[in-house]
């Protein structure tokens, strides 16, 4: 900018104002500086700028997990649109079940003076970020030591749905597979746990697997453990579409072998293909993409001060989407040993 203040032979208060679409410079003298700029092939430092004191940033940050998982890559695409609506950059980052991890991550995103914070938080402590200055929504799940905006999905009425569409085909031994989470799976198992009660079947807790890790392939080994029981479940519900996948995999293997019937399956969370499956598959689903746009929308109303309530908790509803997998009843195609 002195290079351009000298060029035209103006004061570096005249050269910003121009740059920056002030007023008060007048017509000669602005079209004096815009020559001198093409001359010299000088940029505004877009990124200096969002940092000097008091300005404004047009930036968000979104602290996601896996960003492989289909579900936080749907709501980081869903995110990404409605801030390029509104003119916001959006700056990503993946931390999946690392407290310390994300903590250093926020604190970096902060001093980076974004505008406002889309987190699907860890079960670690968020009262750092009281005081950081900027709005904050919560995805997926509620943080502790803070009090802020929440957009999330109904998991235990999902866990439910899935759980008492089993129970209405006759199951009563339904193993549900579980990933390790501090909140979500553990609303659906609880969902699964009220379906149960509700309708007088007693919980076989050695049916409640709760695997150490929340792959494909953790789910598709305890699948064929419990299918090789002597007392396989007649049903399986797997809560997160990874888990689903493992589950399929297993069974494709074991059902082909003498003695063994396929059991009916619920997945949580819709995947590709899907439905396109040999026996498609029967999910409890919700609208994830909407879940990405209402809490990025509420990030920027909170960001621009047009959302002045308290925070909010917002909960989107699942459906339960009918396809083949989840309608085997008990007494028609039984799962496990039809002998010997």
């Amino acid at each position: 900018m002195i290079d351009v203040a000298k060029r035209a032979g103006v004061g570096l208060g005249t050269v910003s104002r121009v740059v920056n679409g002030g007023a008060g410079v007048r017509d000669e003298t602005a079209s004096r500086v815009r020559v001198a700029i093409d001359e010299l092939g000088f940029q505004r430092n877009e990124v200096a700028r969002a940092l000097r004191p008091g300005k404004k940033s047009s930036s968000l940050a979104l602290v996601l997990g896996d960003l492989t998982n289909p579900f936080y890559a749907t709501i980081a695409k869903a995110s990404l649109e409605v801030a390029g609506q509104d003119g916001f950059a959006v700056v990503l980052g993946s931390v999946d079940e690392d407290p310390e991890g994300e903590r250093r991550a926020i604190q970096e995103l902060v001093g980076r003076q974004v505008a406002g914070l889309m987190i699907v938080p860890d079960q670690g402590d968020h009262s750092f970020l009281a005081g950081a200055g900027v709005p904050v929504v919560f995805v997926d799940r509620p943080a502790h030591g803070i009090e802020a905006d929440i957009v999330m999905v109904d998991n235990e009425g999902g866990g439910k749905l899935a759980t008492d569409h089993l129970l209405q085909q006759g199951h009563e031994r339904i193993a549900i597979l579980l990933a390790p989470s501090y909140y979500t799976t553990g609303r659906r198992l609880r969902g699964y746990r009220r379906a149960c009660r509700a309708a007088g079947v007693e919980v076989d807790e050695s049916l409640v697997i709760q695997l150490p890790e929340g792959t494909a392939e953790a789910a598709e080994k305890a699948t064929r453990e419990l299918m090789h029981r002597p007392d396989p479940p007649t049903a399986l519900f797997a809560s997160t579409n990874f888990l689903t996948e493992g589950v399929l995999r297993a069974l494709r293997e074991v059902t082909k072998q003498p003695g063994f019937g396929e059991p009916a399956v619920v997945g949580f969370d819709d995947f590709r293909l899907a439905d396109m499956l040999p026996t498609p598959v029967t999910v409890v689903a919700s609208d994830i993409a909407e879940l990405g746009r209402i809490a990025a929308r509420l990030l920027l109303d909170r960001a621009s001060k047009s959302d002045t309530r308290p925070p909010q908790r917002i909960v989107l509803p699942c459906q339960l989407i009918q396809r083949g997998s989840g309608e085997r009843s008990a007494t028609g195609k039984a799962a496990g040993r039809s002998g010997g």
